[in-house]
């Protein structure tokens, strides 16, 4: 059926990149086809799920512009799976003998919606993928066109996930201040917790963001604020065996020389050691509805700060997550150019009714496509063979440790 009026919704986490992705929908809609309705779904698939929407008003699209200045999301987010009917039923999001997908198409064809605008990380893609099929094998004729969030920069086969580059630089710039606090203590270990459950692009990217910043800058060498106090000492992600011995070893080495040691680590960074320690207390490990541990109850930063701390005679730890501060940021200049290209290609998808995922294609030779769902999966992790990242290993004085498989879910 003729594209009339499209809708748009935001889910999953934070990320630098949802509130400019919304307006560069409604400017390109607004540019190209100004006829074409626009409603919001308040708080991702909980308003879907709920009809509560918001109509794009003239006085809005006019507007529109102003969301590529704002970081968060300024229509809502929420952690919903409509297949998880359990945990739909428990939340009062739908009734006993409902299925959430039927409730989910029966409303956007109450709304008159004929495509749906999913923004959102893996999760939230492959419950958009979920939908699509559903509403596919019964009929509907609906349209759903999907933009890849997620700061992890960890989805199969997309080559950059809006938001990422912007999480590293405003995670370094994080760092940056959170430095400072080795003038605070001597012998002083500070760990910079960073977001990746299973993927350890971000605190790779970061890290390099942040050291490319030190590399840059002038100090007063003959005062403790010299380059060598201010710099990266080691790099833990989850794709990455940590050898914590020999890590403390040359950790401690650092220690002694320089007085002071920074680490960065993946959230998702020895979380099989976390919890395979607190299940042997006896402790139960909590797990939130898509079955993913719930990092801030292992809290792996702290459990690093403590291990490191002993062993390598650290006087104080500091642990500090940056990862509320680098999410919520607006788009720096990079994501806009990405976000611009891909809402771009979303609306044109959407006018012929071309669903999918709209991303840089890695197995099609990198083109900006619209990604057939079935082949959107999470977890991809992050490759520590990468050049990049193997020369700053190097340039930190880290051996890279082995390969593992994969992240931690």
């Amino acid at each position: 059926m003729p594209t009339k009026r499209v809708a748009i919704l935001t889910a999953g986490g934070l990320a630098p990149c949802l509130s400019s992705a919304i307006g560069g929908l409604i400017e390109r809609y607004s540019e190209l086809h100004p006829s074409v309705e626009i409603l919001c779904y308040k708080e991702g698939y909980k308003g879907l799920l709920q009809g509560n929407s918001v109509v794009v008003t003239p006085a809005m699209r006019s507007k529109a512009g102003l969301l590529h200045l704002f970081g968060g999301s300024p229509i809502g987010n929420s952690r919903v799976k409509l297949t998880n009917i359990k945990d739909c039923l428990k939340r009062g999001l739908v009734k006993e003998g409902q299925d959430p997908q039927k409730v989910a198409a029966d409303q956007l064809v109450k709304d008159g919606v004929s495509v749906l605008h999913t923004i959102g990380g893996d999760d939230t893609n492959t419950a958009a993928a979920d939908l699509a099929k559903f509403l596919k094998s019964n009929g509907y004729g609906l349209t759903v066109v999907g933009l890849p969030k997620t700061i992890d920069n960890d989805v199969f086969p997309i080559r950059q996930s809006l938001g990422a580059w912007t999480a590293a630089e405003e995670g370094a710039r994080y760092f940056g201040n959170v430095v400072a606090e080795q003038g605070a203590n001597p012998r002083m270990l500070i760990v910079h917790e960073v977001m990746g459950r299973a993927c350890g692009w971000l605190t790779a990217a970061t890290a390099a963001k942040y050291r490319r910043h030190v590399t840059r800058m002038d100090f007063l060498d003959e005062l403790p604020i010299n380059r060598a106090r201010y710099d990266v000492h080691g790099i833990f992600v989850p794709e990455m065996a940590i050898d914590l011995a020999a890590e403390a070893t040359r950790l401690k080495a650092v220690m002694d020389r320089v007085g002071g040691v920074n680490i960065f680590i993946s959230e998702g960074a020895g979380v099989e050691s976390i919890v395979k320690e607190m299940e042997a207390k006896g402790e139960a490990v909590p797990r939130d509805a898509f079955g993913h541990i719930k990092l801030d109850a292992v809290n792996p930063g702290a459990w690093f700060g403590k291990q490191f701390g002993s062993m390598i005679g650290a006087e104080k730890t500091l642990v500090q997550k940056s990862g509320y501060f680098a999410r919520s940021a607006p788009a720096n200049v990079d994501d806009l150019r990405l976000i611009k290209s891909c809402t771009d290609l979303a609306v044109d998808c959407a006018m012929r009714a071309e669903g999918g995922v709209i991303g840089h294609d890695e197995d099609r030779g990198g083109v900006l496509r619209a990604i057939e769902f079935e082949r959107i999966k999470g977890g991809k992790p992050f490759d520590i063979d990468t050049p990049w990242f193997v020369d700053l290993l190097q340039q930190i004085g880290q051996p890279k440790g082995p390969k593992l498989a994969g992240g931690h879910h």
